[in-house]
């Protein structure tokens, strides 16, 4: 022990040398010359407010106001001044955040106060812990790229509704069967442009089931150029079965089965629930007027699917911009607009005895009013989505090589996986928003958003 205080002291004496030389020498004639009781230091000096002195071990103290406090420690009474850039004092600060395990900073600086007087503490300490290795890995988080424009799905103007389709799953829901009570399954589908939505019951979630439910929108919707939605196991499964009968079936049987040649399925990477955020919102909106109007008893099959045509007519009619207050005359856009030509389904009745009048008196009409809310999409609800929500900074992109932990929110912080980074993919707008990770467990995809890069040594 005597050696280990030796050597501690002679650290602290040199420290204060290199740091304080003519404070040291002012004090070290001053005590010759029997005069510690006043502040020797000239009022350019740092130290002066701190009226030090000189130990018999040749360290410069401070002089505090608790001497007189028979319960306190010699060091808590007359602490070791250290100088604030030093060496020294980055390695003692260390020590105590490791002796408290990385966690509570408030008893770290406590415990050093009782021994040692360092200029601006929290300042230096909190250098400390940003250089710690084990603290930048615990506490890293994943840096979301800026936000990316709209994809043309959003941006079809002029295009029939439900061209461009998400589609999503949501429940289970609880109904009654005869005796039994059974668990039901709601797919929703949405047109990525006028944000209308489609809802059918889906009795498993099998393969079979998914494709059915397909089939059954788009007999009434229409088939669509593209199919958005997420990695789902039913809905890969319904493409892997749309590619087998590709193969196997000539075109027009898949054309009259299921979806057109033209048809394109996208997928987002698995994770990634933002990226499908125009249909996730959606379904929350249903969910919320679900819950709102369900009944008190659970719903038989034949009430639960009339339920959801009830709120997929609300949503629908919902406005997609805001309600003018001063011009009557122009009631807000509504998805329904663009399916039934009024936000309520109401039509006027036109009476000839020309059917072939009729006929294209209507197909004008309809022509006229389809081009009027179009071009009201164009002036009213395009500049509602021009402005980005969040996500304004550009970030440091993800490269190969980089080591990562994978966020789950799932799991606790010291489970999350660590990986390293295979494989980049570049958007449209050149960013970097998903990537292949490889762990200790297997070969994972994931955005960006769920990746938190290390600050260690990457091998190139």
């Amino acid at each position: 022990m005597e050696e280990q205080r030796g050597a501690e002291d002679y650290l602290v004496r040199l420290a204060q040398r290199e740091a304080f030389p003519e404070e040291i020498n002012l004090l070290r004639n001053s005590s010759h010359q029997q005069q510690e009781s006043h502040n020797v230091l000239p009022k350019t000096s740092k130290l002066r407010q701190l009226t030090p002195w000189l130990d018999n071990r040749g360290i410069m103290r401070m002089r505090s106001r608790i001497a007189a406090c028979a319960f306190a420690t010699e060091d808590a009474k007359y602490p070791i001044i250290l100088p604030r850039e030093h060496h020294l004092t980055t390695l003692i600060l260390k020590h105590y955040h490791h002796k408290y395990h990385h966690q509570n900073h408030e008893t770290v600086i406590n415990e050093i106060r009782q021994k040692y007087y360092v200029p601006r503490i929290r300042v230096n300490y909190r250098k400390v812990r940003n250089t710690c290795q084990r603290c930048k890995n615990e506490t890293s988080l994943p840096h979301i790229p800026i936000m990316a424009e709209l994809p043309a799905a959003r941006l079809a103007a002029f295009s029939r509704p439900f061209t461009h389709v998400a589609v999503d799953y949501f429940g289970p829901m609880e109904v009654v069967v005869g005796r039994r009570v059974e668990k039901r399954w709601v797919m929703l589908a949405t047109c990525m442009t006028i944000r209308a939505v489609h809802l059918e019951v889906v009795h498993s979630l099998t393969t079979d089931s998914c494709i059915m439910a397909l089939r059954n929108c788009f007999a009434r919707r229409g088939c669509p150029r593209k199919i958005y939605s997420d990695r789902g196991t039913n809905f890969i499964g319904a493409n892997k079965k749309l590619k087998e009968l590709y193969q196997e079936i000539d075109q027009v049987t898949i054309m009259r089965e299921f979806v057109s040649s033209d048809t394109e399925w996208v997928f987002n990477p698995p994770s990634a629930p933002h990226m499908g955020g125009s249909w996730e919102r959606l379904i929350r909106t249903v969910k919320n007027n679900l819950f709102a109007i369900r009944p008190s008893r659970r719903p038989t099959d034949e009430v639960f699917r009339n339920l959801l045509t009830e709120i997929e007519n609300i949503i629908n009619s919902r406005p997609l911009t805001h309600v003018p207050i001063d011009d009557d005359s122009a009631p807000a856009l509504t998805p329904n607009h663009f399916l039934l030509g009024s936000s309520n389904g109401i039509k006027p009745l036109c009476f000839s005895n020309d059917s072939g009048a009729i006929l294209r008196q209507n197909w004008r009409a309809s022509q006229i009013l389809a081009n009027q809310f179009w071009r009201r999409w164009l002036s009213d609800y395009l500049p509602e989505i021009t402005r980005r929500s969040k996500w304004f900074d550009h970030t440091r992109p993800i490269t190969t090589g980089d080591v990562v932990v994978i966020a789950d929110n799932k799991l606790p912080r010291n489970l999350w996986p660590l990986g390293k980074i295979i494989h980049t993919h570049i958007s449209k707008d050149g960013q970097i928003r998903s990537a292949t990770v490889r762990t200790a467990v297997g070969v994972y995809e994931r955005p960006v958003s769920k990746l938190a890069v290390l600050d260690v040594h990457r091998d190139r």
